[in-house]
């Protein structure tokens, strides 16, 4: 008897066709777990991007001193998922008005940002920013940043997923969840 990894119709099934997309949202842990969750993610892994430093280690990001910010690359199928969807989990997971600061995390690799890697997203990106910053939900203006996306330097193995190898539900202050649906 031979077993197959992939059913006849698997093995006939066009490829799926991803693209990707990269948040700034403070720490990377919740932000990560808040998007695998989304149904139509393929993958989230958390990094530093923006930054001027090749390679920069977790230790270095914190120094405050390569311009990175801890981000979360995303890997997903539009035919499920929108960016404009993806946009709206960001927006809402996170507090855009402060600068530079998330909770309790402070320094410029937790600031706010949207590293777009298309002109589709940027426009979408900007666009969502203007009409969050109309709509009164914050009572500051958004500081989110919106710029190209750089090179993804994807984290040390031990931060990708923390939250589910440590069996923590939430990141940093209790009571706060770190998924869209909680």
């Amino acid at each position: 008897m031979t077993t197959h990894d992939t059913t006849p119709e698997q093995a006939t099934a066009p490829p799926i066709s991803t693209e990707k997309a990269t948040f700034g949202a403070g720490c990377f842990w919740g932000v990560e777990a808040t998007f695998r969750s989304i149904p139509g993610v393929i993958d989230a892994a958390v990094g530093y991007s923006g930054g001027k430093t090749q390679n920069p280690t977790y230790r270095e990001v914190c120094s405050d001193e390569t311009g990175h910010a801890e981000v979360v690359e995303v890997e997903y199928d539009p035919s499920v998922v929108s960016f404009e969807q993806l946009l709206e989990v960001f927006w809402d997971n996170h507090d855009p008005t402060t600068l530079n600061r998330q909770g309790p995390d402070y320094g410029t690799q937790y600031r706010s940002a949207v590293f777009f890697h298309t002109p589709e997203q940027q426009a979408a990106a900007q666009a969502s920013k203007e009409a969050r910053d109309r709509s009164g939900k914050h009572r500051r203006p958004i500081v989110t940043e919106i710029a190209p996306a750089s090179t993804f330097y994807r984290a040390e193995e031990y931060h990708q997923q923390y939250l589910a190898k440590s069996g923590l539900a939430f990141c940093h202050t209790p009571g706060v969840p770190t998924g869209p649906f909680a």
